[in-house]
């Protein structure tokens, strides 16, 4: 069932601008649609994509998103980090699917100087 710390995240993410309204009110339906699945506690529940500055190490974006709503997740984070588009989904959806947790991408952006990771955890 989706915890409320799952649904204060998201609401965070749309005060904070993040997300839009309507990404933050489809993001809560799709954690009521799959609530009743449960998680177990082995299984990696989070998808986190971060992008740093290589310089400075500052922060730029750090994205956090139940993993099932990873396909939601990456859309978004496309859009924030365009760099994203040039990544292998494929390897993020198979390493959630042998239950891989940890950072499974780490892709430079020469271009812009960032890093972008991703973690499954």
């Amino acid at each position: 069932m989706a915890t409320g710390e799952e649904r204060m995240r998201i609401l965070k993410m749309v005060g904070d601008r993040q997300i839009t309204a309507e990404e933050g009110a489809k993001l809560l339906e799709a954690l009521r649609e799959t609530g009743d699945q449960g998680t177990p506690a082995s299984k990696p529940r989070w998808l986190r994509v971060r992008v740093t500055d290589r310089a400075s190490g500052r922060v730029k974006l750090n994205v956090t998103i139940p993993t099932g709503l990873v396909d939601v997740g990456l859309k978004m984070g496309a859009r924030f980090a365009p760099e994203m588009a040039d990544m292998d989904m494929g390897a993020i959806e198979s390493a959630l699917r042998q239950g891989m947790q940890g950072r499974i991408i780490e892709v430079d952006d020469d271009k812009d100087d960032e890093r972008v990771e991703v973690f499954i955890e």
